[in-house]
């Protein structure tokens, strides 16, 4: 991972180099835009403080690649909230992205304690996230979070991604967004990509968590730049954002975040 960010810092960009206004605009005011002291997140800045905080143990069932830090099955949620979470720096990128591109229907394939499932549907509050956990003592925490937080536009579906993602994605006429975080592992990375891909539009987006994370999640983050669907790329070393605007130019972007 530090020889990967090595690359990242020496490849990256910032908007000087950008002669597309799409991406230039996308940059500036979405991805280099600081909001964080909207009032929105105020509620969400002190779930995730109590959740750091709280001891309460539960058994974690996972379908993915694990975790680099604590491969236990027996976790407290404060270790999975430090570890397992989106910082709310995404949080609010997720959030911004949202609003920019006017998503309603928005796809959270990996919930965890749900922190970074609210940023979202706190984005769209006029559409709905449905939102994708493994592990039902993990999606129980989630489901009161989102109730203590009063969000009442999320749907959990719990269960394997591998048995849920094809029969749910079915009923939707097209999807504006998808966060992809669950199997960090190439060949599920492509498949509930090309799962997704059935519903997309000009306007869709997706963003894929830790495509730097491992040698399978730089395999992924290449096959899916190279798809011939996709448009445009952002890499943010972090996470990678994909655009399927036909009118844009094909190209591939690394930039600071």
């Amino acid at each position: 991972m530090i020889r990967a960010y090595i690359r990242y810092l020496a490849r990256a960009r910032d908007e000087h180099s950008l002669h597309s206004p799409f991406l230039f605009a996308l940059y500036t005011r979405i991805v280099r835009a600081d909001n964080r002291s909207d009032a929105v997140f105020k509620p969400l800045k002190a779930l995730q403080k109590k959740l750091r905080a709280n001891r309460q143990s539960i058994t974690v069932t996972d379908f993915g690649a694990g975790s680099k830090v604590n491969a236990s099955r027996q976790r407290t949620i404060g270790d999975i909230a430090r570890n397992s979470q989106k910082s709310a720096r995404f949080g609010r990128l997720l959030f911004r992205l949202i609003r920019r591109f006017e998503a309603k229907n928005i796809l959270d394939l990996g919930t965890s304690l749900g922190i970074t499932t609210a940023y979202m549907a706190q984005a769209a509050q006029a559409g709905r996230v449905l939102t994708f956990e493994g592990c039902p003592q993990t999606a129980a925490v989630a489901r009161q979070n989102f109730d203590e937080l009063g969000i009442p536009n999320v749907e959990i579906v719990v269960g394997n991604l591998e048995e849920t993602l094809a029969a749910q994605i079915t009923q939707f006429p097209s999807i504006d967004f998808v966060f992809f975080d669950a199997n960090h592992r190439y060949e599920p990375t492509i498949r509930y990509f090309e799962i997704c891909l059935t519903k997309i539009y000009n306007d869709t987006v997706f963003v894929f968590d830790d495509i730097h994370w491992s040698a399978e999640m730089e395999q992924a983050w290449e096959y899916i730049k190279a798809h011939p669907s996709v448009s445009v790329t952002v890499d943010l070393f972090w996470i990678g954002l994909v655009f399927f605007r036909q009118e844009q130019p094909r190209q591939d972007f690394i930039l600071r975040f």
